[in-house]
């Protein structure tokens, strides 16, 4: 009998966890401590960083849980989300929007008490957007991508007003560079998942695009809107000629891999360029924060 309770304590645990969407907030939270250890430069104390990132977590799971509240029907009818704790029945819709709203009401605090109330206010924007305003579109346009990249970028700002409570021209080089970034990065997945998307009746490119030529170009003019748009940092005197010529290379690679994707447009290329995108903004960050401040 108590084993069988604490199984489902543990089946509970998992099915909240997932509301979340772990990897989601995984990215999340690196974009947010890039975003923090830019603009401390080795000065920020660790606490102050641990606080950046659990308040944003926190938030960005709340985000995460109230965006599946939202589209649960949706996820429903789709094949790769058909058995999240929702549509699947394990958790109650009022479970969860409890749930997602004490989560980011908490990360709202942790930010605004132990950070900066500026960083609590781009925080509470970037939940706000992401939830309010690109969760809806993503049944209305096809250009929801590039809103809700909005919210996807604001984590770096999130990061940098936590340790500043400024906004400055650095912090925005870093926000138009994960903006960019995430162009070819969901076009990749939105062609793989397709058919998943046309069923959850998500309007996105890869739905109307049969044969992945409009997708493939998105693709490349992102990648390649990407190449310049890395260099900014060096610009505006956040990072050195190391970054600068190592974010060229970085930026060349990852169109060659956007083109094939344009070139060949199956799932392969397309999972390839997911991938390539990953790898891409984890070294291209790893080279900011190593070369920052020698400008």
């Amino acid at each position: 009998m108590k084993a069988a309770a604490i199984v489902q304590e543990r089946a509970a645990f998992l099915d909240f966890l997932e509301l979340t969407k772990p990897r989601l907030t995984s990215f999340v939270l690196l974009v947010t401590l890039a975003g923090g250890a830019l603009a401390s430069a080795g000065r920020a104390g660790a606490l102050l960083l641990l606080h950046a990132v659990v308040g944003t977590a926190l938030v960005a799971g709340g985000g995460s849980a109230l965006n599946m509240l939202v589209e649960r029907n949706a996820d429903a009818r789709m094949r790769r989300t058909w058995n999240r704790p929702l549509p699947s029945g394990r958790l109650r819709p009022m479970e969860a929007g409890l749930f997602g709203a004490a989560l980011a009401v908490v990360g709202l605090v942790e930010l605004a008490v132990m950070t900066t109330p500026l960083a609590a206010l781009v925080a509470a924007l970037t939940i706000a957007s992401y939830v309010g305003v690109y969760t809806p579109l993503k049944r209305v346009t096809t250009l929801n991508t590039l809103v809700g990249a909005v919210p996807g970028a604001l984590p770096a700002l999130v990061g940098w007003t936590a340790v500043t409570g400024r906004l400055e021209p650095a912090a925005f080089a870093l926000f138009l560079i994960v903006y960019v970034w995430q162009v070819p990065h969901f076009l990749s997945i939105a062609w793989l998942y397709r058919e998943d998307y046309r069923r959850g009746g998500f309007r996105m490119l890869s739905g109307h695009d049969a044969d992945g030529a409009a997708a493939g170009r998105q693709a490349v003019v992102g990648a390649a809107t990407l190449l310049p748009v890395s260099l900014v940092p060096t610009l505006v005197g956040v990072a050195g000629l190391g970054y600068f010529a190592g974010a060229i290379a970085l930026g060349a690679w990852f169109l060659v891999r956007a083109g094939r994707f344009l070139a060949r447009r199956d799932d392969a290329s397309a999972r390839k360029l997911l991938r390539g995108s990953l790898l891409y903004l984890l070294l291209l960050l790893a080279l900011l924060l190593a070369d920052a401040g020698s400008a």
